[in-house]
């Protein structure tokens, strides 16, 4: 009797420690929640870049006093409508990002990896076993030194950075598909790849992708900052469609001159065979045109030309 008492007794105690635990942590995300809230206006609309950036560190400081608990992973997010938060399906992994916008009409980034992978660990000889293990990973944007994108190989602190709206699991990595305000006269987007290596650390950039005459870690649109173009996963056909750009005259003085690209009418894509993504040309999207916005492509007698050198 006096065992169960004794076994009752730690159970309550475990139980009721376990339960204050549990309420500390909602308070601490909760409370953390509406300061981030309560900033992101600051963050992302104050009226100088100086205003922004200091508001920005504000906010970076808010992030670090949860990221590194597992509960972020799956902590709802809702109301930080400014900042793109991708999730996987199982909530193994989130990918944090957003941006600052600069007077120049260039873009800061800034994110955080959260993941839950599985890390071979050594048990012994001939005894080794997988087991799970959170880590979060601060993304350094370095994408101002970087001078080739499309072939650029870079782990969290090494990261071309972007703002990333949309995550499909592939078999081995993760597609994203993210965008860029470039500067004032271009804007570009990007199919990018993430993937980790055996120690659990992400690398962004890899070659899964099959494109005629060209060899790239990740896939870039360069357009027009006045206009819109779409790149968009289609889950029903499992495929990635975007839009085909092109100058506004083909064969001019215009090729090359990306601030008078945009989209053509016509739609290309990407589908999976095997772990690889598979160029497809002339992609018939009437059966999705409700999912790829139609966009006018730029008139260059409305923009002034930059010199871009070769």
């Amino acid at each position: 009797m006096r065992k169960f008492i004794t076994y009752l007794f730690s159970f309550l105690c475990l139980t009721v420690a376990a339960q204050e635990q549990q309420d500390s942590l909602g308070q601490l995300f909760g409370e953390t929640y509406q300061q981030l809230r309560d900033l992101q206006k600051k963050v992302f609309y104050s009226r100088t870049e100086k205003e922004r950036l200091e508001a920005n560190r504000a906010f970076l400081e808010q992030w670090e006093k949860i990221v590194d608990l597992p509960e972020a992973l799956t902590y709802r997010f809702d109301g930080l409508t400014d900042v793109a938060i991708l999730t996987s399906p199982q909530s193994r992994l989130r990918v944090i990002t957003w941006n600052i916008p600069k007077d120049d009409g260039t873009q800061l980034y800034f994110g955080f990896i959260l993941v839950t992978n599985k890390i071979l660990v050594k048990k012994g000889l001939f005894r080794n076993k997988y087991q799970d293990e959170y880590s979060v990973y601060r993304l350094l944007d370095k994408s101002p030194i970087i001078k080739n994108p499309e072939t650029h190989v870079g782990t969290a602190d090494k990261w071309f950075g972007m703002l990333y709206v949309q995550m499909v699991v592939c078999d081995g990595y993760i597609t994203l598909i993210g965008w860029d305000g470039n500067d004032k006269l271009t804007q570009r987007k990007f199919i990018d790849v993430l993937y980790f290596k055996e120690d659990g650390s992400p690398v962004f950039g890899k070659d899964v992708f099959d494109i005629p005459k060209k060899a790239v870690k990740r896939m870039m649109f360069e357009y027009s900052s006045d206009i819109t173009m779409s790149v968009k996963y289609i889950e029903r056909t499992g495929q990635i469609v975007f839009s085909h750009l092109a100058p506004r005259e083909r064969g001019d003085v215009l090729e090359g001159q990306y601030q008078f690209y945009g989209p053509d009418a016509e739609f290309d894509g990407l589908e999976q065979k095997s772990d690889r993504w598979v160029f497809v040309a002339n992609i018939d999207i009437r059966s999705d045109k409700a999912d790829m916005p139609e966009s006018k492509k730029p008139n260059p007698k409305k923009q002034t030309p930059v010199y871009r050198p070769r």
